[in-house]
């Protein structure tokens, strides 16, 4: 045991990071670790419980992604994404490219595989969904990404896109009841819907 984890005998030994933070690949060899568990910095991130919100959306927004879907891509919910040593983030959802389909036991994808990842805040995770994981997907090169967040009672898609020249998203749309664009897909999502499911 750590003198770290001596110090806290309650958590495991596993929580307190080696020297130089963890790896991507830690996460798949750390027994016992808290499904979506995500790596951000060399740090280990633990999920809260979802609220209602959280999980109603997600639903919606796997639903309308996968009727729409053209064959040449694939639409995956809390799956995380390799960005690069010290950086595993697991976006609600994410859309990717067919190829990168490998088996069913993986348990990541590569960043270049990603085309849209798609964040719904919650109030635990409002700084990171707001501020680094967009940071950390500009940089890994993710052409599109969607921040989802109740504003106040319904929901709210902010839709962005990769500006190569400098790495950084650029705002393409705040959508409210509807959901319309036509990158990376040709794409219609009725939010309203969220109050019949």
């Amino acid at each position: 045991m750590t003198t770290e984890a001596m110090r806290h005998p309650s958590l495991p030994d596993w929580v307190f990071p080696p020297p130089g933070g963890f790896i991507a690949e830690d996460l798949d060899h750390i027994s016992d670790l808290p499904a979506h568990t995500e790596l951000i910095d060399g740090s280990l991130v633990f999920v809260r419980p979802q609220g209602s919100f959280h999980a109603l959306m997600v639903d919606l927004l796997v639903a309308a992604l996968r009727q729409a879907t053209p064959e040449n891509f694939r639409v995956r919910r809390e799956m995380s994404i390799i960005l690069g040593p010290s950086q595993r983030p697991e976006p609600d959802l994410i859309v990717i490219k067919t190829q990168a389909v490998r088996d069913d036991d993986e348990t990541f994808y590569q960043a270049q595989d990603v085309v849209l990842a798609i964040e719904v805040v919650t109030p635990a995770s409002e700084v990171r969904d707001r501020h680094r994981k967009p940071q950390l997907y500009a940089e890994a090169a993710i052409q599109y990404f969607w921040r989802v967040e109740k504003n106040p009672d319904k929901p709210v898609v902010y839709a962005y896109e990769l500006d190569p020249a400098t790495r950084s998203y650029v705002p393409t749309g705040i959508h409210r009841e509807c959901v319309k664009v036509t990158a990376p897909f040709d794409l219609a999502i009725d939010l309203t819907e969220i109050d019949r499911l």
